[in-house]
């Protein structure tokens, strides 16, 4: 039971009904941090040309919020004994992120308009719409990343929370079965939906489409599961100690990897060897209790943050008036972090304070009060 006493003790008692783990919210500012940082390099290259290649790398920061919105869901889970959990859960989770992301969709909209560009070849119309509003735009090519930029990890979260109920209910805390149905889904979608949808989309956009519907298969859900598995099962790693029968598992998972990777090139390989990387960073971060309050800040507040970079990054890119170079670079991204935490604080007090004060009335009618296990303290949202 060595790993509760690394999720245990690092609370603080705000107004908040949970505690909140430090660590994690580190974790979350790590990763908002580097999300943000591939996106300022992206509009404001410093020209520098190892620096830029560096900050391409940021898009790890969603693979983070992936492995600590696991975590965090199996902290939740676990330490709450309520009748109708699942439901419960299923309204938290969807007043956490549904009221931000909704509005996101008309600012977007009068920001990018519903033109034809690179996620949405033919434009925007009604169904791109519908599918994100519904939190199904994961699952159709023009509807990634169309309408809410960067909205392809809202589309593999909301997907995950429906799933996790149903997996963890049927696994436990048996790690080892998170691993196993993390490398089937893997080798399924390597070995035989990745090869199979190309076709098949590639046909209805259309030859020139390649890169397109490449990238998109490469950010489905399914492509994206095994790495929620994974948080799962370093969860309870974590609760209940690493042991040579998780890294056998582990070391089968990446030589089965290769293989199927080499047979079917399907170029996931390299993505399973980072992801594991980041998994095992955030396993230490969180055995170390790794704190830091600036980050943490940024960690709190990393959701309503990550939608409402882009839309900073669009207005300065607009009106900045000086030259690329590093320089312009840093003072862009101190001024993007800062300006999006600004707007996140607003939108706590406006927005999702309201939202999670109705989900706890919601999930308190007709049922009495949840025991929370003292032993470990979880954050109180997933990308958080």
């Amino acid at each position: 039971m060595q790993g509760q006493a690394w999720l245990a003790g690092r609370t603080d008692t705000g107004a908040a009904p949970f505690g909140r783990s430090h660590t994690l919210d580190v974790l979350r500012g790590i990763a908002i941090a580097a999300v943000i940082a591939i996106h300022v390099s992206q509009s404001f290259p410093s020209h520098i040309h190892a620096l830029d290649d560096a900050l391409l790398y940021g898009w790890t920061g969603v693979d983070i919020f992936y492995f600590v919105s696991a975590i965090t869901m199996c902290l939740m889970w676990t330490r709450r004994d309520e009748a109708d959990a699942t439901r419960k859960f299923y309204i938290r989770r969807f007043l956490r992120i549904a009221p931000l992301f909704w509005l996101a969709i008309p600012v977007y909209l009068f920001i990018n308009g519903t033109g034809p560009s690179y996620n949405a070849p033919d434009g925007i119309g009604a169904l791109q719409v519908i599918l994100t509003a519904t939190f199904l735009h994961g699952f159709w090519p023009d509807s990634v990343n169309s309408v809410v930029p960067g909205d392809w990890s809202i589309a593999a979260e909301m997907t995950f929370y429906l799933v996790f109920p149903l997996v963890i209910t049927a696994f436990g805390s048996r790690r080892n079965l998170y691993l196993l149905l993390a490398i089937v889904l893997h080798l399924v979608n390597v070995g035989l939906f990745k090869t199979w949808a190309f076709e098949q989309f590639l046909a209805y956009y259309g030859p020139d489409q390649e890169s397109f519907v490449w990238t998109a298969l490469h950010i489905s859900f399914l492509n994206q599961l095994p790495i929620f598995l994974v948080g799962c099962a370093l969860f309870f790693a974590l609760r209940d100690g690493f042991t040579k029968s998780d890294a056998a598992t582990l070391a089968g998972f990446i030589a089965l990897s290769f293989v199927a990777n080499r047979a079917t090139g399907a170029h996931e390989f390299n993505y399973l060897l980072i992801n594991l990387a980041l998994g095992a960073l955030v396993f230490w971060c969180i055995r170390l209790a790794l704190r830091f309050a600036p980050i943490e800040a940024l960690g709190r507040n990393s959701y309503s943050m990550y939608l409402s970079h882009f839309a900073v990054i669009y207005g300065l890119h607009r009106l900045w008036p000086f030259a690329d170079g590093l320089a312009s670079l840093l003072l862009v991204y101190v001024i993007t972090t800062a300006s999006s935490y600004l707007v996140a604080r607003a939108t706590w007090y406006l927005i999702e304070r309201r939202a999670q004060d109705l989900a706890r009335r919601l999930t308190s009618v007709g049922s009495s009060r949840s025991t929370l296990q003292p032993i470990i303290a979880a954050p109180a949202a997933g990308m958080r």
